[in-house]
Order: structure tokens, then C-alpha cells, then sequence
């Protein structure tokens, strides 16, 4: 190596910033998140919070615009042309008000659209996490991938450790598809005085 690279390479060490080391005695356990998919049984299965969130909507007001649609019912194979005009003509009548343009109407309903099979859930991504612990107490949380597509708080459990108190998990629902219905933060339960 010539002597202006190594001078470069040590400048580049050296102004670099550091990353930081965890504090001494803590250590890192894996979270292990199970659930968050729930539904409210008004909503026959669908993630109406996910998808109203996308639309810039309230769940009632996607609600109220879902209850104008005529599915065909199981077992039919789905409505036919006709009733499926009808059905866009009814959301879009109550939808259009709001803001929701046709184009985000069939994004956000493709998206979040079960894929054939009924055996697996709408498009989701799975958060992952690790409790920071010192000694026997969790000091802190810390989400190395948020997730999507959770409708309700997932659960927390820590595998490696016997019994922590639940976490309070809480969720970030917005427009942006990839981030829609993601873990916001995880917060150790408060001191009990």
C-alpha cells in the first residue's frame, strides 16, 4: 500500500464515526413476536385498519363504505363483471369525497388482498427485536426491523429469559404500504411502586 492510501485509509478510521458499544453487563436477547393479526369480527376477516390507514380513511368510514359492496358470497368465484363495477362504482361514491382516488383504491385493495388458497395472511412482514438486559432486568427494547402488516400489537415473549413482564407494544399505521401497521416501539412495563 503506497503511503498517501494508508494515510487515507488511518484518516478514514480515524474521523469515522464509531459505533456504540452496549454498556458493560448488558446483553442482547432475541424477541420472538407472535400474533398482531387479529381483526375485528364486524370486518369478516379483512384488515380494514391496515387498509383504511392506507387510504387516509378511519376504519368506520372504510366500513361504511365497504357495507355498500354486494360480495358474491363463497363458494360463487367471486362477483361478476357487472357486480364488480357496481361494488367500485359504491366505494368510490363514498370513498371519492375523502380524497381516495380510484388508482389507490385498486393498490391499497390488491395489496391487501388474500392471496389464493385462503391459507396465509394479507401482506405482512415479520418485526424483529432485542431486549437489552442487565442482570435480570430488561433495561430497554430495541427494534431492528419494525414489520408490517400488523393489525393489533403482536406479543412479546423473550425466550432466554424466565418469565419478563409483558411489554407494552404499540404500532405505526400510515399511508406508506411498506411500513403500514409496524411496530412503533416496545416499552417495558413500569415500575410497580
Amino acid at each position: 500500500m503506497t503511503p498517501t492510501r494508508l494515510s487515507l485509509l488511518l484518516t478514514l478510521l480515524l474521523t469515522a464515526p464509531t459505533l456504540a458499544a452496549d454498556p458493560p453487563g448488558v446483553t442482547r436477547h432475541p424477541v420472538v413476536f407472535t400474533g398482531g393479526h387479529d381483526t375485528d369480527p364486524v370486518d369478516r376477516g379483512r384488515p380494514v385498519v391496515l387498509i383504511a390507514a392506507a387510504l387516509n380513511v378511519t376504519p368506520d368510514v372504510f366500513r361504511d363504505a365497504f357495507s355498500r359492496v354486494r360480495p358474491a358470497g363463497p363458494g360463487r368465484g367471486g362477483p361478476t363483471d357487472a357486480q364488480a363495477r357496481q361494488n367500485k362504482a359504491a366505494l368510490m361514491a363514498a370513498l371519492g369525497k375523502h380524497g381516495v382516488t380510484n388508482d389507490r383504491l385498486d393498490q391499497v385493495s390488491n395489496y391487501y388482498r388474500y392471496p389464493p388458497g385462503g391459507r396465509d395472511l394479507w401482506k405482512h412482514r415479520p418485526a424483529t427485536a432485542v431486549a437489552l438486559v442487565k442482570g435480570n432486568a430488561i433495561i430497554a427494547y430495541e427494534i431492528t426491523d419494525p414489520g408490517a402488516g400488523y393489525t393489533t400489537p403482536p406479543t412479546v415473549t423473550i425466550p432466554t429469559l424466565k418469565a419478563p413482564p409483558a411489554p407494552t407494544v404499540k404500532l405505526h399505521f400510515g399511508q406508506d404500504l411498506a411500513t403500514n401497521g409496524s411496530v412503533a416501539s416496545i416499552a417495558k412495563p413500569a415500575a410497580k411502586e
